[in-house]
């Protein structure tokens, strides 16, 4: 199998349009149409990982972190960047990372594996995006209406929050005058034609437009369809920063973080001020979630599982929230897992390894 099947089978999950303007998501080394010997997942991708791979037969390796983070104007081997894709494309191991696209799905993402690993119900996105939906507007014959709706169904509109196959319908007549080169699904060459036509309005992700307009096309027995795209603000409920969810039995919070640290398997966890009162919704962000605080407050969740606070931030916690820094590698730690269903739940013909090398570059004593 090619690597490039793969790779569509993630973005379906996790659509690099939905990764972060400073981010690096993708394909960073290699050839989409190289065929898959085995993959090898990990954290971060280092020299030690290229190693690994080799040893292991792997040809690919899907990383969260991107191995290319910013500018890189050189390959010379100065810095273990340049050594480690030196090293990769010496050895013809293409390497593919899912980094803040993967945080920012509700489903099959970072934050939904930590809201999985802490037994979280009710789970939502604390910040969702916006700009990140279309209205499609479109005219059918009545007869030809359903079968047009479920061919937009099936490429991915009328998603709602929990609800799917949504949309508007309305009845009203189209008129059109077929010219001497047209080809008329009804109606005369150079006579005004009146239609009972259904007037369908569906939502439908930005990023899958062409491919849900391209399905519309085909079903639609028009020789010319009448349609509008009109771009939404509205905010994007399956996607976007951070989860919030509940525990099904609230905790004190001293059991809670002790709980927080057997689960993520973390040395330390720095917190604020315990406060006196059980913890039932809890915000969780992989990686550096700091910038979400606020919106975890007005949320009203009891404690903010994340990392990378700096000292000044704790205090911003002002006795409203509990601040729970358990690490970043320790609260991203189990996307090799979330990796690792993926991809065998959906391909079975080639080997999937977890990387057995631990990339945290922070060590406690």
């Amino acid at each position: 199998m090619q690597i490039n099947h793969l790779i569509n089978y993630l973005e379906d999950i996790a659509p690099l349009v939905l990764q972060e303007t400073y981010d690096n998501s993708g394909l960073l080394v290699g050839n989409r149409s190289d065929e898959i010997s085995a993959v090898l997942i990990t954290l971060d991708v280092t020299e030690e990982v290229i190693d690994e791979a080799k040893t292991l037969g792997a040809n690919l390796i899907l990383a969260h972190h991107p191995i290319i983070f910013g500018e890189l104007k050189k390959l010379n081997g100065t810095n273990y960047v340049e050594r480690t894709l030196i090293s990769a494309i010496k050895n013809e191991i293409a390497i593919y990372a899912a980094h803040t696209n993967l945080d920012n799905v509700l489903h099959h993402g970072v934050n939904s594996k930590i809201c999985e690993l802490l037994e979280l119900k009710n789970c939502k996105v604390l910040q969702p995006l916006k700009s990140q939906l279309t209205k499609l507007v479109v005219f059918v014959p009545n007869d030809h209406a359903e079968k047009v709706r479920n061919v937009l169904f099936n490429a991915g509109a009328g998603k709602i929050g929990n609800y799917d196959a949504c949309s508007f319908n309305s009845q009203g007549e189209g008129t059109f005058r077929a010219g001497e080169s047209a080809h008329p699904f009804v109606g005369q060459i150079n006579v005004i034609h009146q239609e009972p036509e259904t007037r369908i309005e569906t939502i439908i992700p930005t990023y899958i437009t062409s491919k849900a307009v391209k399905a519309m096309l085909e079903a639609h027995p028009y020789e010319e369809v009448a349609y509008d795209l009109i771009p939404l603000q509205n905010e994007w409920v399956h996607a976007g920063s951070g989860l919030i969810g509940e525990l099904e039995i609230p905790m004190d919070a001293q059991g809670f973080l002790q709980k927080v640290k057997i689960t993520m398997k973390t040395g330390c966890i720095r917190h604020t001020q315990l406060l006196q009162k059980p913890i039932k919704k809890v915000a969780v962000c992989g990686g550096s979630g700091s910038f979400l605080l606020n919106h975890v407050i007005k949320a009203g969740a009891d404690v903010f599982i994340s990392s990378d606070f700096k000292y000044h931030q704790f205090f911003d916690a002002d006795k409203n929230i509990v601040i729970a820094d358990i690490g970043h590698f320790e609260s991203e730690q189990f996307t090799k897992e979330l990796f690792y269903e993926l991809v065998t739940r959906k391909f079975s013909t080639f080997a999937v390894h977890l990387s057995k090398i631990n990339t945290n570059p922070i060590k406690y004593l």
